[in-house]
């Protein structure tokens, strides 16, 4: 967490460009050094005890979640629910609330047809979790966004986290880890595929963690530089096979939707489209698709302890 710091603190004043250059360097690095673990990590699949089967006796879950973490990528958020509806899929978009202008009006339009708001951060800066000084100075905003958004879901930018302040925000689900991601700047993995309650033994209030099991797109083809789905692919066929959620996230602030030639960081939206259409050509009628908040309901009630 030191280091992590150190980091955020000096990263506006790095170039953009040099701050991929190097992330791509110590992903390179990484990426061997954690090949046993990702992007499957084997001990991961073992379901948690007493579990029996996802709603209508599905074979795994499928999560669609978006972060959206710059003004840009809030903009192209109605283009990427026309996709998703078009294909019959819905997800959730998480917005950042004080780092760029958040239209009321697009929130509305999100959930009016039928897909979920979640607050993600504050300003997306890396210092949330830094210190238990910073996060008393926001957590009660962030509240108060919770409460004016009238939503009951959390993400954590970065991934970075302290599960043990999360019980002060006022949500009922959160994706704040991951399975395994070594790419990360908290990159110890939970190692599990499934969602999990977390309660505090001391007010007794709880919610839902639900990780993120498929690899980001921005690790993917931006920092990795890969040019198809493949790893997607293999890793949902593991997910699948073994009964577990596959919670995607991608960000709209990186698809590319005019097929013009990438920004550097950028990808062509076709990636995430061929990924949806190969989700229901190959998985039709075996999996549960539902969004963050009927996953984390079907656990509470289920799932309990």
């Amino acid at each position: 967490m030191f280091l992590n710091n150190i980091f955020y603190t000096i990263k506006p004043l790095i170039p953009r460009q040099i701050q991929i250059f190097l992330r791509r360097q110590v992903v390179r690095y990484k990426r061997k050094k954690y090949s046993h673990i990702w992007p499957i990590d084997p001990k991961a699949g073992k379901p948690p005890e007493g579990w029996q089967r996802w709603p209508e006796n599905k074979k795994f879950a499928l999560v669609l979640s978006h972060d959206v973490d710059t003004q840009k990528g809030h903009d192209k958020c109605h283009q990427l629910m026309e996709i998703e509806e078009s294909l019959g899929f819905r997800s959730s978009f998480n917005f950042v609330p004080e780092r760029y202008t958040v239209s009321k009006t697009l929130l509305k339009d999100i959930t009016d047809r039928g897909f979920q708001v979640c607050v993600h951060g504050l300003k997306h800066d890396g210092k949330l979790f830094s210190s238990r000084k910073i996060f008393e100075r926001r957590f009660e905003r962030i509240n108060q966004y919770i409460k004016e958004w009238d939503v009951e879901g959390f993400t954590t930018p970065s991934m970075l986290r302290n599960p043990e302040w999360i019980y002060e925000l006022n949500v009922k689900h959160c994706t704040s880890t991951f399975d395994t991601d070594p790419f990360e700047p908290q990159s110890h993995g939970i190692g599990v595929i499934f969602p999990f309650y977390m309660k505090d033994k001391f007010c007794g209030k709880g919610y839902v963690e639900l990780p993120y099991t498929l690899p980001q797109d921005f690790t993917l083809f931006i920092l990795m530089k890969e040019q198809t789905i493949d790893i997607w692919k293999k890793k949902l066929y593991w997910i699948a096979k073994k009964g577990g959620m596959a919670l995607f996230i991608s960000h709209t602030d990186y698809m590319n939707f005019d097929k013009q030639k990438n920004d550097p960081e950028e990808y062509p939206v076709e990636y995430y489209l061929e990924f949806l259409k190969y989700i229901k050509a190959k998985y039709e009628g075996d999996y549960y698709h539902a969004l963050p908040m009927e996953i984390a309901k079907f656990w509470e009630e289920n799932m309990p302890s």
